[in-house]
């Protein structure tokens, strides 16, 4: 019988390291596997559909992503992702974050992106990915540059959704 993977912390805002820009994974980093499968299990129990290292306060540019995880799981682990191409053409969908929780925007996004990434091992990959994979996609390699969903709504909804998190964090810290 295997034994579960620990499961991490999950930053949540105002956490700074959240803002800060994530390094690159070096190759071959012992690491990655375990700690992407610790990732995997965080995210599942939370849950979520993806989480970044900075989520988890590893500044690494490694992401873990799972679309489908009520039917059939299908993770995707993405080690140094970047996005390649986006279309011009934008998306509206509503997001939300791990970071963030019970926060919840319409956020608007390019429709389609293509993503390169490197996997567990260590095989170059690629995917052209549209509707809810793409804005997933957007959203997880935000959080390794220092970017949150907020940061692509208004500064008056930002500052809304920011000041009613701080408002329950603060009830739930006196219970």
């Amino acid at each position: 019988m295997t034994t579960a993977p620990e499961l991490l912390p999950i930053l949540i805002v105002p956490d700074a390291r959240l803002r800060q820009k994530a390094r690159p994974v070096a190759p071959n980093d012992p690491r990655i596997p375990a700690l992407a499968e610790r990732m995997l299990a965080t995210m599942y129990k939370a849950p979520g559909i993806g989480l970044a290292g900075p989520q988890v306060g590893e500044l690494l540019r490694l992401v873990v992503i799972d679309i489908h995880p009520d039917d059939k799981p299908d993770p995707i682990v993405l080690v140094n992702p970047e996005i390649v191409a986006a279309s011009a053409e934008a998306a509206t969908r509503e997001e939300g974050c791990l970071s963030l929780p019970g926060q919840y925007a319409e956020v608007t996004r390019p429709a389609r992106v293509k993503v390169r990434w490197t996997d567990l091992a260590g095989a170059r990959r690629e995917v052209e990915a549209d509707g809810l994979l793409s804005a997933c996609l957007q959203h997880e390699i935000d959080h390794l540059d220092g970017r949150l969903f907020v940061d692509h709504v208004s500064a008056l909804k930002r500052n809304m959704l920011l000041r009613k998190l701080a408002k329950e964090q603060k009830a739930k810290a006196r219970e």
